[in-house]
């Protein structure tokens, strides 16, 4: 199977775009993509900037994509789009070249990428990670960044691993240092021993944090990835059984004479092993609570990635070979299968957003008004768990509005998760928001009066006594007298 690598992985690019979606402000963009809206617009967001500036400050990845929409004179939804598909095709050139490492025929190398791009949103154990979203954000960066940096560390080209893995950390830090114990792992251990190379991978998490307010507290207990020893057993055996199949994926290429595959599966045994202890224990010792944000379990990210590419190697050299009913069988009901997940996981939105697109989501429709026909200063407040109701989708109001909005119970209380600083004053304003789904006028009133809320976004219908100069099927945009 001889084929110039590009155009199948252009191919192999927009086929991922295809299973697995593209969904621009969902998720994780209601806390990175406010970042890039308030550089481009700074009368953007005058309240509660905080519970997204703290992220927008520890990277340089808001400034990347305001600086890309300068530079190009594009609209925003263009260049989100842009950069997903960019990040989607230098991902999977990334597996590419890595598996380039691994396995000497193309039918292996093409059957590793092709796993790995059929399975991008499959959750990675515990830890609330995909390999990669539908929309752009730092780990989009951070993936083909980090796979880049393992290539060069194995190709003992050093300083362009160092160059990479210091972009990387630019744009994410914490992956960045997951990335870096590994390719420390990998170098100690083809220069020095074992034993020496468990010390060396573990050294970036000496760190360590001051005690957080006692409201931090409440506020981890709403994120069950920072306490691996409560998570159910089907995410437990989603960090054992890698651990299982790295051990036969080594046996076997100790077998086959495949030295590089086994270097890399027994070094991602050691590494997982070095993660999984601090994670336990950061999980079950009050004292280290502080240290949970730093989330060891997300050193599954890497395991996952190679693993699966580990895995499509071996199926293609082994299996698969060079029959197409073989891939077919494998591949149709497998994408199948993602594409019929990713429809459910949003079922009130196109499965593609475009750019330019008009949204079929009734939620965002209430968004784009807002931000239409609302001042720049306004300040709103919505259920605080309205991303987690049937239709919303997860679409973030700060990021499709662009507008100020009173801190909610899903997306800021991750943000508070890993900035503990502002956990009292999270608290604080979802406790005012108690109760919800029976405010009447008199209680938007009295979130007025406490914080200066001057617009609510309704998806109760029984409130009288507002102007609410938008409405559809399913939320109202009201104004507060």
């Amino acid at each position: 199977m001889k084929a110039k690598p590009l155009p199948i992985l252009l191919l192999l690019t927009f086929a991922a775009l295809l299973i697995h979606g593209y969904h621009p402000w969902a998720e994780d963009a209601e806390i990175y993509l406010p970042g890039v809206e308030k550089i481009l617009n700074p009368q953007l967001f005058p309240f509660n900037a905080e519970f997204f500036e703290a992220h927008a400050k520890s990277t340089l990845f808001p400034n990347l994509i305001a600086g890309s929409a300068r530079l190009s004179h594009l609209p925003l939804d263009v260049v989100l789009f842009g950069w997903h598909v960019a990040s989607l095709f230098l991902f999977l050139l990334a597996c590419w070249q890595l598996s380039s490492r691994c396995f000497s025929s193309a039918r292996a190398r093409w059957a590793a990428v092709a796993l790995v791009a059929s399975l991008l949103t499959i959750p990675i154990a515990g830890t609330a990670l995909y390999i990669l979203d539908q929309y752009i954000n730092p780990r989009s960066f951070s993936a083909f960044l980090s796979v880049f940096a393992i290539v060069k560390a194995l190709d003992k080209k050093y300083w362009q691993a160092g160059l990479i893995l210091g972009v990387t950390f630019a744009i994410h830090p914490l992956m960045s240092v997951f990335t870096f114990s590994y390719c420390v792992l990998l170098i100690a251990w083809q220069k020095f021993d074992r034993r020496f190379a468990s010390f060396a991978a573990v050294l970036p998490f000496g760190i360590t944090f001051a005690p957080p307010p006692k409201s931090y507290h409440l506020v981890a207990l709403t994120h069950p990835l920072h306490y691996i020893t409560r998570w159910h057993w089907y995410e437990w055996l989603g960090v054992v059984a890698p651990l299982i199949i790295l051990w036969w994926f080594s046996r076997i290429a100790k077998s086959r004479r495949m030295a590089t595959l086994d270097l890399l599966c027994l070094s991602l045994i050691v590494y997982e092993l070095l993660y999984i202890p601090p994670a336990i224990v950061f999980s079950v010792v009050p004292r280290f609570e502080a240290l949970a944000r730093l989330a060891p379990v997300r050193s599954l990210f890497l395991v996952y990635v190679l693993l699966l590419l580990f895995a499509g190697g071996l199926l293609g050299e082994y299996v698969l070979k060079n029959c197409p009913w073989r891939w077919g069988i494998l591949f149709v009901p497998l994408c199948a299968s993602m594409f019929y997940v990713q429809l459910s996981l949003f079922p009130a939105s196109a499965h593609i957003e475009w750019p330019g697109a008009g949204p079929k989501n009734a939620w965002v429709l209430a968004f784009q008004w807002v931000r239409d026909h609302t001042p720049t200063g306004a300040f709103f407040a919505l259920n605080p768990h309205y991303m987690d109701l049937p239709g919303e989708d997860e679409q973030g109001f700060r990021a499709v509005a662009q507008r100020s909005q009173l801190a909610d119970s899903v997306k800021d209380s991750g943000a508070v998760s890993m900035f503990p600083v502002m956990a009292d004053e999270w608290l604080r304003q979802v406790e005012a928001q108690s109760g919800w789904e029976h405010f009447q006028l008199g209680d938007f009133e009295g979130l007025k009066a406490a914080y200066g809320v001057n617009w609510v976004v309704l998806d109760q219908p029984n409130v009288t006594g507002l102007d609410c100069p938008y409405q559809n099927s399913t939320v109202k945009v009201c104004r507060l007298p």
